[in-house]
């Protein structure tokens, strides 16, 4: 293959091989065994050979955690959820002898400015959520050894996921209304496109499925008790019969479900159950409190860190997700008369 003046990247061979670049990591240091096929790793070596790509001994010493400073990448601070996940990563970071950079992609999700001349230079690896995995193309992120928390598995940009047992929350919750007599369901869902709001609404929506006589309706809100508020309000009042449970994608919604059924003259949990995601301290702050599933957002932050460490170390990180639990609170009672 013919070689241009400029210095080929791990980018050009992972184009050339049709592979990722975490997949040409992996390859090119010698960590691929069990990760990729032998047939990805022989287009690894004959792309970088074609290409005469030489790896950045800079870099790769970077890799060996000569800087011990990592990035966490969040959708915001707006929420404790994100605030504990930085707890647990800095926690596990602290003990390895690491810093932890905390970057917060504005407006929640999307592009964000490089906060560093040169990421690379500065960095080890990058631990992301998948709400804010946008941020990572700006900050070029991608380029070092990654960590992705609630990222699909399969098409995860990072060399490590790790996720929350998201699917069993829901299947927990919708088991708790059903348990209870619910079959008219609404669930008002996070208008952001990430894979954890994709799996609460697949889980949900396949849970219902398998009990006759019960219907589910959708209804988008931004990740807001104002947004909530509206979203929940227009929904509950439309034409057909009333739902009689709201299964909400986080606690924020759930709260402004709660002001959507008082303006409606409905009482929580007397004519409408609701149901929440996260466990923040809003949950008991509300009256009725929320019946929710909790997440431990610090122990998320621990095994992020944690992965992103056998990363670096080429090292297996831990396996399994992370077990969560269905907390139930005055928010939810079986239905009241029609």
């Amino acid at each position: 293959m013919a070689r241009g003046s400029t210095r080929p990247t791990s980018r050009d061979v992972a184009q050339a091989a049709g592979v990722s670049q975490a997949a040409v990591s992996l390859v090119l240091g010698d960590k691929w065994r069990g990760r990729v096929s032998e047939a990805t790793a022989q287009r690894v070596r004959e792309a970088a050979r074609d290409l005469g790509y030489r790896p950045n001994l800079a870099a790769r010493n970077l890799r060996l955690g000569r800087t011990r400073t990592v990035l966490l990448v969040v959708p915001a601070l707006t929420t404790e959820f994100f605030a504990g996940v930085y707890t647990g990563a800095t926690r596990v970071a602290a003990e390895h002898g690491f810093g932890v950079v905390l970057y917060p992609s504005p407006e929640g999700i999307g592009p964000a400015r490089d906060p560093f001349a040169s990421a690379q230079a500065a960095l080890d690896g990058v631990i992301a959520s998948s709400m804010a995995a946008d941020a990572l193309t700006a900050i070029r992120g991608e380029a070092l050894p990654l960590v992705m928390l609630d990222s699909d598995p399969a098409g995860s940009l990072g060399a490590a996921t790790v996720n929350l047992d998201i699917a069993d929350g829901v299947r927990q919750v919708a088991e708790h209304l059903l348990s209870l007599g619910h079959r008219r369901f609404l669930h008002l869902a996070a208008d952001v496109p990430s894979w954890t709001f994709e799996v609460r609404a697949r889980e949900l929506a396949a849970r219902l499925a398998g009990v006759p006589g019960t219907s589910v309706r959708t209804a988008r809100s931004p990740i807001s008790i104002e947004g909530a508020v509206a979203a929940a309000e227009t929904a509950l009042s439309g034409p057909g019969p009333r739902p009689t449970a709201v299964v909400c994608d986080d606690d924020q919604l759930a709260a402004g479900t709660y002001k959507a059924a008082r303006r409606l003259g409905l009482r929580v949990p007397d004519d409408l159950s609701v149901t929440g995601l996260d466990d923040l301290a809003l949950a008991t702050a509300i009256d009725p409190e929320l019946t929710t599933v909790r997440l431990d957002a610090e122990l998320f932050g621990e095994r992020g860190m944690a992965a992103l460490l056998a990363v670096l170390q080429g090292r297996e990180p831990e396996d399994g997700d992370i077990p969560v639990r269905l907390v139930v609170r005055g928010s939810t009672a079986p239905p009241g008369p029609r």
